[in-house]
């Protein structure tokens, strides 16, 4: 029987997996703590690893899920940055590359809504029977130009979302999808045009290199006033230094994060009976014009089934054929 390592397992994982694991009867020990080099010696005799977002598989990890006999490592999401893919050696690595752009997307229209008409002051308030409007404007999204980073699945579904509220779309992708632009009708731009025209920025794209701490004070100080950032992608693509200082400075009108920098030790826990703080993280929530959620985006239904199912399909094919077209 196959032997399944599952790291930084929560409960709403386990009665996923269990339920498609019916089909494939695959032995899942649950991990709660994260892979790392900590907890790497805890993988021997396991022919698979699955992990998540923040569990670390640098050299280290790879080198000691090989020496344990660790066959597949099998995330459940679509990025890796997280995973040191040059060391993998005779390791398979497979991951889940969609599995709900829509959750993504309406989740950060969500954050949108939330930022601009204040909705969490008005929730606050009411429940106080106070229903002054002093403090709630907003303004209509309808007609503002909303620049959109990354046009994948996910960037492709927000888009569609937007062009809805009747605004006009920009997009930065280093590989443009010409057919999607002429079919849905939106202008390709280069970042620094993104930056200086839009009202609202959205990013939808992964975190490389060239993307790492692409929001920082340089492009920022390129933006509009009051300008609205929304990030449900990776928290390492703003700077949050330099995030922290220009909403001081007021020239951000709001900020929608479900995904932070430094996220790892906080977000996807309950850390409120825990001493533990992040300085900037807890400078962000004390903001009034700051939206932050625990990295929740992708978590609908549809998207926990499409993540289980593909994690299993992917280590049965690996397993069974010795290939897998989800494979890094």
């Amino acid at each position: 029987m196959i032997k399944i390592a599952f790291f930084d397992a929560k409960n709403y994982d386990k009665e996923v997996f269990n339920k498609h694991n019916k089909d494939y009867n695959y032995n899942i020990t649950y991990f709660e703590s994260k892979l790392n080099s900590e907890t790497a010696s805890l993988t021997k005799g396991f022919d698979a690893v699955c992990i998540f977002v923040n569990d670390k598989a640098d050299k280290d990890v790879l080198d000691t899920l090989q020496k344990n006999g660790v066959k597949i490592l099998a995330l459940r999401c679509a990025g890796y940055n997280n995973v040191d893919i040059k060391n993998k050696g005779n390791l398979k690595i497979v991951r889940v590359p969609q599995y709900s752009p829509y959750a993504v997307a309406e989740h950060a229209l969500g954050l949108l809504l939330s930022i601009n008409r204040k909705l969490y002051k008005s929730y606050q308030r009411t429940r106080k029977y106070n229903f002054s409007l002093d403090g709630l404007l907003g303004f209509d999204i309808h007609g503002k130009t909303v620049g959109v980073i990354g046009t994948g699945r996910i960037g492709k579904a927000f888009i569609n979302i937007m062009k809805g509220f009747g605004t006009n779309i920009i997009a930065y992708d280093t590989y443009p999808d010409e057919n999607f632009r002429k079919e849905i009708g939106f202008e390709y731009v280069d970042l620094d045009t993104l930056y200086k025209k839009s009202d609202i920025i959205s990013l939808h794209c992964p975190l490389l290199k060239d993307t790492e701490r692409m929001i920082n004070k340089e492009s920022i100080s390129k933006m509009k006033d009051n300008v609205i950032i929304i990030n449900c992608s990776r928290g390492k693509l703003i700077n949050t230094d330099d995030l922290v200082d220009k909403l001081s400075e007021g020239k951000i009108g709001g900020v929608g994060l479900d995904v932070y920098e430094d996220e790892e030790e906080f977000f996807l826990r309950d850390m409120s009976n825990s001493f533990v703080r992040d300085k900037n993280l807890s400078i962000l929530l004390s903001m009034p014009n700051v939206f932050i959620t625990s990295h929740q985006a992708f978590f609908t239904r549809e998207a926990l089934n499409k993540i289980a199912s593909d994690t299993l399909e992917n280590i049965k094919n690996e397993i069974e054929i010795g290939t897998c077209e989800n494979e890094l």
